[in-house]
């Protein structure tokens, strides 16, 4: 990494980049820190051999939300405007990125989560959009919600301010898997070493193609998404690499390229 950051550690190892929210024990979101992850995001976009990004808190809970204190007239359009670009820059991220949740991820610490392809929460973790008790509402999670989970659940959530524990988040997929909180490292090393036998490229443009689906649907996304395969999918070492490796029944030699 080029740049030196006061409220993240940014650590690469085997091909996984690993944030840490560095502000415990609630790493509540500041202007600020908002700038510095979004730095961080460009930054590790830029490294074509990762094969994950891992979103993960210092301290007692993930994050506890955005600082209230940025709502205030003078900084509300900064905050709103630079963490609305942070979500869309995740969850547009060329990597494959998991967000790894302990204890409280509510208000934007819940819509930081859910940027990531993949989230696992611990026993611990609760999950919520509290914002209109303060007389406001969420933006990103209006805007993701209803397609995530429904727009009833979605209505539910947003409307009441209601917190909810790691298991109803997996039932609404707000979360993908829970794991009792001695196990959550466990489980994300069992993921990441899957990740982690997979080609860069491959899984750079796996990503890319389950974006346009997400995005577009079916109809208007499968064509963008063949043209994806044929065209730039194909054209890698690694796809011949794998469909040779496969048939002459050997483990494939990924160049990540």
């Amino acid at each position: 990494m080029q740049t030196t950051f006061t409220l993240l550690r940014v650590n690469i190892t085997r091909d996984v980049a690993t944030i840490t929210l560095n502000r415990p024990p609630l790493n509540i979101l500041t202007t600020e820190m908002i700038r510095e992850l979004d730095t961080a995001l460009t930054e590790i976009a830029m490294n074509q051999h990762l094969k994950a990004v891992v979103l993960q808190a210092e301290g007692k809970a993930f994050c506890a939300g955005v600082d209230v204190a940025d709502h205030v007239p003078e900084r509300v359009d900064a905050m709103i405007r630079g963490f609305g670009r942070l979500f869309i820059h995740l969850r547009a991220l060329p990597v494959p990125t998991i967000a790894v949740v302990q204890g409280a991820a509510l208000g934007g610490g819940t819509e930081l989560a859910i940027g990531c392809d993949i989230v696992l929460a611990a026993s611990s973790a609760r999950f919520g959009q509290p914002e209109v008790k303060l007389g406001v509402f969420p933006p990103i999670a209006a805007a993701c919600f209803p397609q995530l989970i429904g727009y009833q659940q979605a209505a539910k959530l947003i409307l009441t301010g209601a917190t909810i524990p790691a298991v109803d988040a997996v039932r609404l997929h707000l979360a993908t898997e829970v794991a009792p909180d001695e196990e959550l490292s466990s489980r994300l090393e069992t993921l990441l070493s899957q990740l982690r036998s997979a080609s860069a490229t491959t899984l750079r443009l796996t990503k890319r193609a389950l974006l346009i689906g997400a995005d577009r649907g079916v109809s208007a996304g499968l064509e963008s998404i063949e043209t994806l395969y044929l065209t730039d999918l194909m054209a890698t070492a690694d796809a011949a690499e794998g469909i040779n490796a496969f048939m002459e029944k050997r483990p494939p030699a990924w160049r990540d390229e």
